[in-house]
């Protein structure tokens, strides 16, 4: 549940703060005070675009706030995902700081990125803009509210339908690409032997690049290696004097001629004496080390070629060896397949076929599913359509098989309405005015609210287009989802104003030099006034104050009739 709603400094707001409570949520105002403001600073908290002109006059940052109450198992395992640790009484805050040219999102006080804000709250909220009724004039639309409809078992249905379709696609494309005549067939393998001719002749070990390497730049400085490691030899053998070989020699001498006569001077004798080892230890890695630089000519002419060698190859083929190695195994694989290419393309066909045959069938099982469900929402919506006012209405979910197949199976949905007697059913989008379409939107929100774990819906202007009874009905319908689920609605009837669990009036005032736009709860004695302003009531008087206290006993007395 939306417990409450933080907003500042965002176009006429300043800042306000509402809380809103379980069941149907009023919201009225006068034209232009800033309703769609308001439900559109819930869209911007979840993620939605953001315009630097949407800040306040003279404001630098705007801020909105949501705070929701929500237990949900689902919603713990997505904040889990997301790497956020859910409160222990179910709250989570969702909160976003707005400047020119950036924003901050956080939940629970943590940063996220805008898409894990609104992946989460497909699962917190679902919200009706004012137009979105217009989309059910577009097919598409019709297989997504039946697929929403059909529930999780269908969307174990639907994920194999896509890998199907997916697998179907890489075979049918991997058919293409290897479809070859046969004078490119010839080129191609003449390529691909020369090529593979060429890595196994060098019989390549993986390091020996960097060894030959290492080798080379040996090499290449040997003379200057040679000289300062023969001068160091010099200075640290014991074969020249004054070198410090031996001058450690005759030390070490001196001091074992006393070592005897005090046990410091017995080690310091030790010391010396593994000075001297270390010494001799390094005079040897070093003669072992002068014996390896030396080479001749051959020598340096076999690694500079078998180097070169190398380095072309890893130009051709790849940046390393293990690279070079790999491309000639790739090119083994691809002569192997076209020294027995019909083989290998009649393989393909068979895996292609198998695959196609998997798809029908997967197909078909995702096609029963929505033919089963589709019956089950057909009497659902149109029961809820006979309740809004659709008095001889006759409603079809229609699934039929397309004449082809996509990643979505290859059903056909639309929905088909008559709502005149004895008149055929045709398409929606050929019969349904504006305010139809608002009540059969209405009907379907409520139906898939039932099948869903969604708490919040928002209602931007349901009421489009519908007046009078109908509009009763519209409010009835309202109250009813307002009983398993938390309603926000934006409403310019009375008839829907009456039903308020809670009601909210949304004001534009001007403060000094600026226009502010405000919520607030409204008592019921301030309510009925409202009810008499959207009853075209100029002024309070007494007539308009009944006429409004009738309608909200109407309203009462339908709400305590209901379970």
């Amino acid at each position: 549940m939306l417990q409450s709603l933080h907003v500042k400094n965002l176009a006429l707001i300043e800042e306000t703060e509402v809380e809103f409570g379980r069941g149907l949520n009023i919201l009225t105002g006068e034209t232009g005070a800033g309703k769609s403001l308001l439900i559109g600073s819930v869209n911007l908290a979840l993620g939605g675009k953001f315009e630097k002109d949407m800040l306040r006059k003279g404001a630098d940052s705007a801020l909105v706030e949501l705070v929701f109450s929500c237990d949900s198992p689902k919603v713990k395992e997505k904040l889990l995902q997301l790497d956020l640790d859910p409160e222990e009484d179910g709250t989570i805050i969702i909160s976003r700081k707005m400047q020119a040219g950036k924003s901050i999102c956080r939940i629970n006080g943590e940063t996220v990125a805008a898409k894990q804000v609104k992946e989460l709250a497909e699962l917190l909220i679902d919200i009706h803009g004012q137009h979105e009724h217009q989309s059910l004039l577009n097919k598409k639309k019709h297989m997504e509210i039946l697929d929403v409809y059909c529930g999780e078992k269908f969307q174990k249905a639907a994920e194999a339908v896509e890998e199907a379709y997916k697998e179907c696609g890489r075979l049918r494309r991997a058919l293409e690409e290897e479809s070859r005549d046969e004078e490119a067939k010839a080129k191609e393998q003449a390529l691909a032997q020369f090529e593979l001719q060429e890595i196994q002749e060098a019989k390549l070990v993986v390091g020996e690049d960097e060894e030959l390497e290492r080798r080379y730049k040996l090499m290449v400085n040997g003379k200057r290696i040679t000289e300062s490691l023969a001068e160091s030899y010099q200075y640290t053998g014991s074969d020249f004097d004054g070198s410090a070989g031996s001058a450690l020699s005759r030390a070490l001498r001196a001091l074992r001629s006393i070592s005897g006569l005090d046990q410091r001077l017995g080690e310091l004798e030790g010391q010396l004496s593994e000075i001297d080892s270390l010494l001799a230890d390094y005079n040897r890695d070093l003669a072992e080390y002068m014996s390896d630089c030396e080479f001749d000519e051959e020598d340096f002419a076999t690694v500079e070629e078998r180097l070169n060698l190398v380095n072309r190859l890893k130009e051709k083929y790849g940046k390393s060896l293990e690279a070079v190695i790999s491309y000639g195994e790739e090119r083994q694989r691809l002569l192997d397949k076209l020294e027995d290419y019909d083989a290998y393309m009649a393989e393909l066909e068979e895996k292609l076929k198998a695959a196609q045959g998997r798809l029908e069938i997967s197909c078909e099982q995702l096609s029963q599913i929505r033919k089963k469900n589709a019956k089950t929402l057909t009497k659902q919506l149109k029961a809820a359509l006979v309740h809004l006012n659709f008095m001889t209405v006759e409603f079809e979910v229609a699934v039929e098989r397309a004449a082809g197949i996509t990643a979505k199976g290859y059903d056909d949905v639309e929905f088909l309405i008559s709502v005149n007697p004895g008149e055929a059913m045709k398409p929606l989008s050929q019969v349904a005015s504006g305010g139809e379409l608002s009540r059969i939107m209405l009907a379907i929100k409520t139906v898939l609210a039932g099948r869903d774990d969604i708490d919040t819906l928002i209602f931007d202007e349901i009421d489009a287009g519908i007046s009078g009874r109908t509009a009763w009905r519209v409010s009835e319908q309202l109250d009813r989802v307002g009983k398993a689920h938390q309603v926000l609605c934006i409403t310019h009837l009375p008839q829907i104003a009456a039903m308020a669990d809670k009601h909210f009036v949304i004001e534009k005032n001007a403060k000094s030099d600026n226009t502010i736009t405000d919520i607030r709860h409204i008592s019921e004695d301030e309510s009925l006034g409202e009810l008499a302003r959207l009853l075209g009531s100029d002024a309070l008087t007494e007539a308009a104050l009944s006429n409004a206290r009738e309608m909200r006993a109407q309203a009462l007395g339908y709400k305590e009739k209901q379970p």
